[in-house]
């Protein structure tokens, strides 16, 4: 292939590149960001211009950009040995030291690995495996029964129907995916309206955002509110039909929701009582991004499905990952049962061999200790920003924040939607850009700012974000 310039790059993206989630109308008469080269938290473009990755990719190059040599070496030797190989049937060394190395870093007994290539195939796999967990579970059941006496004929008819279980429940404003059923499961209108009508059933309760509650709620009457909500919704859909709750620790869209104390507890012990699955989407929040290899770890979830993704790799590789407990596991391991899915690239021995490499190097250099270490001056240096009136909430935890931006601080209004167009999208972006800060302005939900920076970044690179967040801000409240 010949070389091109960075004119030829502009034209030719212009010509033949349709970009993700973007306005491509957008570039007829702007340039295309072509971004060219990574090092520690930095970026740089076709041009020679430096800058501050504060989003990590997509919340996701969790070890930086400055370990391609260490893990691309791990991909030769793993290319030189064995290019790829499936998981059908078969297994092969880098897949089983994985799935090992990911089951001893993940809390309880999530102990079974079931690899995919990337987030939103984590999320659709884990509601097919919840859906079939149930027949599986129910088949092996009715086949145990029918060992016994033809004195227990009637209750062998009775379970000879079993209520189908194939309904879940998300929150409101939670991104997922965009596979169709990851789609089904978002709380995103935005995103689930074009392509409607999406896969039965889902419901979606109220999110953990307290910053629009009334002032006079106690955190213990709104974890018991969320909680009310989520035991009412089971109820209206029929308990016997849910099979899965699916909710990320810390809620990225909406910007950075944590729980409540005592929430999380909470919905453990509804699915207990409902027997429905709780699967902690943590596409997102494992591999360090909230101080502990899993956020699931730091709020004591005790999911039954976890979904992986993103961190995994640091986004060195395509690879994703869902993992079951032992429990999950229990009624596939009949003789005769099997879970009836698979990804042809899921478990690559490539893509393994890049994940092993970046836990490595993040056990190695103490990433997930360094973010715990950290996010207490990450975040009270982010909370010098609401000293601007246009900055009504800061939250977050880790190495994951959001700001909200507000019209009356006083009153927490918001803007309106012609407001956070020109806000956002005609101000805010752009100058972050042109500053050199790469962050997400979103207003899926209310107007925020999402940081989510490399997890090496240390004290430098925190002053240099909030450094050009509050020079911008202050001149978009200067606008306004």
């Amino acid at each position: 292939m010949t070389e091109t310039t960075t004119v030829d790059l502009q034209q030719l993206a212009k010509d033949h590149l349709w970009m993700h989630f973007t306005r491509m109308g957008g570039y007829d008469a702007a340039e295309v960001p072509i971004i060219v080269r990574g090092e520690g938290c930095y970026l740089e473009d076709a041009k020679g211009k430096r800058y501050l990755d504060a989003l990590a990719g997509l919340f996701s190059v969790n070890i930086g950009y400055s370990h391609g040599e260490e893990i691309g070496q791990a991909a030769l030797e793993q290319m030189r040995e064995l290019p790829f190989y499936t998981n059908w049937s078969y297994a092969h060394p880098r897949a089983i030291e994985l799935a090992a190395e990911v089951a001893s870093l993940a809390p309880g007994d999530l102990n079974r690995v079931f690899f995919v290539s990337g987030g939103s195939e984590a999320v659709e796999s884990a509601w097919k495996l919840a859906r079939q967990y149930y027949l599986v579970r129910g088949e092996k059941r009715l086949r145990r029964a029918a060992a016994e006496p033809e004195t227990f004929h009637d209750a062998l008819v009775a379970a000879g129907k079993p209520q189908r279980r194939y309904k879940a429940i998300a929150r409101h404003l939670a991104y997922h995916g965009t596979t169709l059923g990851a789609l089904s499961i978002n709380g995103i209108p935005a995103i689930r309206m074009p392509f409607e009508p999406l896969l039965p059933e889902v419901r979606h309760v109220h999110n953990t955002n307290r910053y629009h509650r009334r002032p006079d709620e106690t955190e213990q009457d709104f974890t018991s509110f969320l909680l009310d909500d989520l035991e009412q919704t089971i109820l209206s859909m029929g308990p016997e039909t849910v099979c899965l709750v699916h909710m990320e620790p810390v809620q990225n869209a909406g910007g950075c929701f944590t729980p409540p104390v005592g929430y999380w507890q909470g919905v453990r012990e509804l699915c207990d009582r409902y027997d429905i699955l709780l699967s902690a989407d943590e596409v997102i929040t494992a591999f360090g991004r909230l101080g502990y290899w899993f956020g699931s770890e730091r709020y004591d979830i005790r999911p039954d499905i976890v979904t992986l993704a993103k961190g995994l790799s640091s986004s060195y590789g395509a690879i994703g990952a869902v993992i079951a407990t032992d429990r999950v596991m229990e009624p596939f391991l009949d003789a005769t049962s099997m879970y009836s899915h698979g990804i042809t690239f899921g478990g690559h021995p490539v893509m393994c061999a890049i994940a092993l490499a970046n836990i490595e190097i993040m056990k190695r250099e103490g990433i997930v200790e360094h973010v715990r270490a950290t996010e207490d001056a990450f975040r009270a240096k982010l909370e010098t920003l609401l000293d601007l009136d246009i900055v009504g909430d800061v939250r977050g935890t880790g190495f994951f924040y959001a700001l909200e931006l507000v019209r009356d601080k006083e009153t927490r209004a918001t803007f309106s939607d012609e407001e956070c167009e020109t806000l956002l999208r005609g101000y805010l972006s752009p100058a972050l850009f042109e500053a050199g800060l790469i962050c997400r302005t979103d207003d899926r939900g209310d107007p925020v700012v999402q940081i989510s920076p490399p997890l090496v970044a240390t004290g430098t690179e925190i002053d240099e974000i909030v450094g050009i967040l509050g020079d911008v801000l202050a001149e978009a409240q200067r606008r306004i």
